[in-house]
């Protein structure tokens, strides 16, 4: 601390020598005096920077030190514990007590498919048989169907036949018209319960 005082107290009065006016009516001696000394105070000035520099320097590396020693201690330490916590392990007892956490957890794993799995209480059915069955008796609705629909009557007259056309004959063939056919009463009911049954 006073080491950092005198440092300072000389460097303000090295400062105050610089700033000093310069007078012609001053004693060249006195002078030169002043000079000297300030040239000795600068020198001292700079020594006691480095001497500072080193000073800080050798701190740090001490800091580092110290700070490189806890490491390693803790380091040591740390390696000490994991020694004593695997001192009782043994990697075939790990082994071992792995294939048994995986065995149960095989175990656990079909106990919860047996419980997840549906039970039909005595329903087992043939999915085939089931869709056989499933499809005689749609055909026979449509069996049913099919017989009650009323297909329409056909015309009893019969078609005028066809005149012959010779080559050659000028003019357009004319088409005899067929007779129009009569509808019955039930017919549009026909039709009407065939699209029904259709959609």
């Amino acid at each position: 601390m006073e080491f950092s005082q005198n440092t300072e107290q000389k460097e303000r009065y090295v400062n105050r020598v610089r700033m000093r006016p310069k007078k012609s009516s001053i004693h060249c001696t006195a002078a030169l005096q002043a000079l000297k000394r300030k040239k000795r105070l600068e020198k001292q000035l700079s020594q006691i920077d480095g001497t500072l520099s080193t000073v800080e320097f050798q701190r740090e590396a001490l800091e580092n030190a110290h700070t490189n020693t806890e490491v390693l201690r803790s380091m040591g330490l740390a390696a000490k514990a994991m020694r004593a916590a695997h001192e009782n392990m043994d990697l075939n007892k790990i082994d071992d007590l792995m294939q048994e956490i995986t065995e149960q957890q095989d175990v656990a794993q079909e106990i919860s498919e047996a419980f997840s799995q549906h039970t039909g209480f005595g329903e087992d059915f043939d999915e085939d048989e089931l869709m056989a069955e499933l499809e005689e008796l749609e055909q026979e609705e449509l069996n049913k169907k099919m017989t009650n629909i009323r297909l329409p009557n056909v015309p009893s007259t019969s078609l005028p036949a066809q005149p012959d056309r010779t080559p050659g004959s000028l003019g357009p063939a004319t088409r005899p018209r067929a007779a129009p056919s009569r509808r019955a009463g039930g017919e549009d009911e026909d039709l009407q319960h065939l699209a029904a049954w259709a959609s």
